[in-house]
């Protein structure tokens, strides 16, 4: 009777891979949490015309949830990792 067993193999990760990985992934980060600050600054609050044509526009609160919002969701599960890791650390 041959093994009917369903459970997934694991296969050990290319190291090269995973620093490609996680290089690209945090230059998109950087790029997201720097373009989520940009626009606090780029934006003409009194002039409605300046953001109307942007992502998320013609409303502000919809420009900055289309922009910022990645930026806050960056830093919250950063911030969330490194405490869970400190934590996890003997010492």
């Amino acid at each position: 009777m041959e093994n009917t067993d369903l459970r997934l193999e694991r296969h050990s990760r290319h190291p090269l891979a995973r620093r490609l990985g996680l290089g690209l992934g945090a230059l998109l980060a950087l790029y997201l949490v720097g373009r989520g600050l940009t626009e606090f600054f780029i934006i003409h609050y009194n002039d409605p015309a300046s953001y109307a044509s942007d992502w998320g526009g013609p409303s502000l609160a919809g420009v900055f949830a289309v922009h910022t919002g990645p930026a806050v969701a960056i830093v919250t599960a950063s911030v969330t990792y490194l405490i869970r890791r400190r934590r996890e650390r003997p010492g």
